[in-house]
């Protein structure tokens, strides 16, 4: 996704885009040629979208490059709306160029202020009315709040409400607004690092201690890994993923002011409370923003993110932690169209799931999931009720849960929080907030507190028509893989899909089953990859019945399984001996033209 800019409020304000862009009556500042051909052929489509409205105009001839390249990136928008076109063109300039605003000071006719999407006043007052009475307490000479006013404790433990956002009353001074940024969890703190404020890319270092609930600024200092005496300052960045690593945090790719042409990885070390620039072997990906990235063990998984030249990506790499070695991967299968600003997720630590993310002009809610043992992408089919298309939401995982939160689709933002049951692939929602909460914000960063000893969503910052640095917390009901068996009973469909390796499936079905009987609870599955009919299990007979037909056509498949294999001994002894063939022909061959 784009970044927004504050200043007035549209249409004016891509008025003043186009101006400065070269594209509008005035343009006293604008050269439009400066921007690189993709680029100008993209601003140049929008603004005939929002201005003109769909293409209207006779397709140009062939041997006309320009204007048929013109028409082109027109023509390709279809029917998009006036309104959405505006805020493209405004996102895709502040992408080129995230100056462009104070630059453009000599158009506007009135002064800077807040920007509010659509000229809705947010109103900072309202709260949702799901929350609980505040009650404000002073300790030790600082301002606690919590949301619950039977409910005192300490630090994100506050929180009394479950399935709920509730906003946090933080001690310290606030870092500046910002989305796009990153941020991650080492020792009960949320580091925070970079982003975007205003079209300006940061790199500011903030932590906030969960249990004190307490701002504080850490210098961001660089220490080059090959020369210890080189102390630089990381470079402002957005866009970029961090993820914590045994008891470090290492920031990876991210948009910067001027991007290099491969991906940088930076770690930041607690003990010495500096970063370190990263030497890294094998082929790095190119340098991206709005990309992936999912801790799996001991390496780091990066998928698509939108290249400098504003090129969409969907390629896959593998960062090895230890050797800091990159490995391509090849994979099979179709996999996601290029995005960025997608969110994605590891399941038992073997499925990648890749959920959402957006183009330049449109969002996705598909999911696609990659066997990270053969490397072979798969679509599934989502059950419950379905997030709309989003980008730019965050997610984290508890268990088998995969939450879902904010994300926009270049109109509004989501005000849903979702959860995904990695294992049935049904959606829920957890809450609803208004549509203003920062919560419902694109670009706000999502991460995992458990120092109270129970886990606790923390989110913070984004944009929904203002930059927001309130933080909000969500104590999900569920202490265990499973969310709530209530709420995935009331959401699952009678049938759910089991994600399972084939080699495997029969052996966990009988599993599933045994347990049902143990239990005395009928459930019905559906197994994934094998041919047969839905299984239905009503009674224990029937339960029992099953099983021995499952295991009987364990058997079978067993059986045909050794079958394939003997049939392939056989083929791989066939051509061992073609090629013991080939070698004694070609020695005579050799031996009759020497004569």
């Amino acid at each position: 996704m784009a970044k927004p800019s504050s200043g007035v409020p549209y249409p004016e304000r891509f008025y003043v885009a186009a101006e400065y862009a070269g594209l509008g009556d005035r343009a006293k500042l604008g050269n439009f040629s400066r921007f690189e051909n993709d680029v100008a052929l993209m601003l140049y489509g929008l603004h005939r979208q929002a201005t003109v409205g769909p293409c209207n105009a006779a397709k140009p001839g062939l041997w006309n490059v320009v204007e048929h390249g013109k028409w082109t990136s027109w023509s390709e928008l279809g029917a998009m709306a006036s309104t959405e076109a505006m805020r493209l063109f405004v996102k895709l300039l502040e992408e080129e160029e995230p100056n462009w605003y104070s630059k453009a000071s000599e158009f506007l006719l009135d002064p800077i202020h807040e920007l509010e999407i659509n000229k809705t006043k947010l109103d900072t007052d309202t709260q949702s009315e799901n929350y609980p009475e505040t009650k404000t307490i002073a300790e030790n000479g600082c301002i606690l709040e919590t949301r619950d006013k039977d409910i005192i404790l300490e630090g994100v433990g506050s929180v009394g409400t479950y399935n709920q956002w509730v906003a946090l009353s933080i001690s310290g001074e606030y870092p500046k607004p910002r989305y796009q940024h990153g941020a991650a969890v080492l020792q009960d703190k949320m580091y925070v690092f970079g982003g975007n404020f205003n079209g300006r890319h940061l790199n500011d270092f903030q932590v906030l201690d969960l249990k004190s609930l307490t701002w504080s600024k850490v210098e961001n200092t660089t220490v080059d890994s090959q020369d210890a005496s080189t102390i630089t300052t990381l470079s402002s960045c957005a866009g970029h993923s961090m993820v914590s690593w045994e008891n470090k945090i290492i920031s990876i790719a991210g948009y910067t002011k001027d991007p290099s042409e491969i991906i940088h990885v930076n770690e930041f070390n607690k003990q010495t409370c500096a970063w370190s620039s990263m030497k890294t072997y094998g082929k790095a990906p190119i340098s991206r923003g709005g990309q992936s990235a999912t801790l799996v063990g001991t390496t780091l998984v990066i998928f698509g993110g939108e290249g400098a030249k504003k090129t969409l990506l969907n390629d896959l790499h593998i960062l090895d932690l230890e050797s800091m070695t990159w490995d391509e991967i090849d994979t099979i299968g179709v996999p996601p169209s290029p995005r960025s600003d997608h969110s994605s997720a590891i399941y038992n630590e073997r499925y990648l799931f890749i959920f959402g993310g957006g183009s330049h002009s449109t969002c996705f809610n598909d999911l696609h999931i990659l066997d990270m043992n053969n490397m072979k992408w798969s679509k599934p089919t989502q059950k419950g009720t379905i997030p709309s298309p989003r980008a730019g939401h965050a997610g984290i995982t508890i268990g088998v849960n995969w939450f879902i939160v904010g994300g926009g689709d270049n109109k509004s933002g989501a005000s849903e929080t979702y959860v995904l049951n990695m294992s049935t692939l049904v959606w829920s929602i957890v809450t609803t907030v208004q549509e203003r909460i920062p919560v419902a914000s694109e670009g706000l960063s999502l991460v995992l507190s458990s120092c109270t000893g129970e886990d606790i969503l923390v989110s913070y910052g984004g944009y929904n028509g203002r930059y927001s640095k309130e933080v909000y917390v969500l104590k999900p009901r569920c202490k265990s893989d499973v969310l709530s068996s209530k709420t995935i009973e009331n959401n699952a469909p009678e049938d759910t899909q089991v994600l399972l390796p084939t080699s495997t499936l029969l052996n966990d079905v009988e599993i599933e089953i045994e347990s049902s009987l143990q239990s005395g609870r009928a459930k019905e599955i559906i197994m994934d990859n094998i041919d047969s009919e839905h299984l239905d299990i009503r009674s224990d007979e029937t339960n029992i019945k099953l099983l021995e037909d499952l295991r009987s056509e364990k058997g079978v498949l067993e059986a045909e399984l050794a079958k394939e294999k003997s049939k392939s001994l056989h083929l791989k002894q066939k051509l061992d001996d073609a090629e013991a063939q080939k070698i004694i022909l070609t020695q005579e061959l050799q031996s009759v033209l020497q004569t």
